[in-house]
């Protein structure tokens, strides 16, 4: 994987003071979006064991209650797994702080295609949207006048949703 950018000190990706990881590589490539300049796979810089230590020791600051994963689109092949395993770090070391993942994915479809026992990459990104506490999910779309509205707090079009996934594991039944 590679990443964009790390944001040590964050109030716009999330409620309450926070840090983010921006990772680098997106299929999606959603007109007018705030950060093209993370789409190309091969930009950025390498995301390494020691970058993600420096990253997880960044959030030990006791006034940091929230972690951002965005992008680029950190639920692409190419960097659903690194940040699966991110995440299960976060939940380790400080399971307390509050982890917000933005992806162009559907969350409904994620639920659907990776409620499965095969390892692929449906069933990691279900794993890693189902170890955070909020997703702000779908494409972002300036292009139809209806969905873009630049005052929603924490999304850019109205079909991206910021969904509780605590609240959503506690009130459904998984087959």
């Amino acid at each position: 994987m590679r990443y964009a950018k790390l944001r040590e000190m964050d109030i716009s990706n999330g409620e309450g003071i926070g840090i983010s990881l921006f990772v680098q590589g997106c299929h999606f490539h959603c007109p007018g979006c705030f950060n093209s300049e993370t789409w190309d796979f091969s930009g950025g810089k390498q995301w390494t064991d020691e970058t993600k230590r420096e990253f997880i020791n960044i959030a030990n600051k006791s006034y940091i209650t929230r972690i951002s994963i965005l992008g680029g689109e950190p639920l692409c092949d190419e960097n659903v797994r690194d940040v699966l395993a991110l995440i299960q770090d976060i939940r380790l070391y400080y399971p307390d702080k509050h982890i917000w993942l933005y992806t162009g994915y559907d969350f409904d479809e994620i639920i659907k295609k990776g409620n499965t026992k095969e390892h692929n990459y449906w069933r990691a990104r279900y794993d890693a949207v189902l170890s955070v506490n909020t997703v702000v999910d779908g494409k972002f779309q300036i292009e139809n006048q209806d969905l873009y509205n630049e005052k929603i707090t924490f999304a850019g079009s109205t079909n991206q949703r910021i969904i509780n996934v605590q609240e959503f594991v506690k009130n459904t039944v998984f087959m």
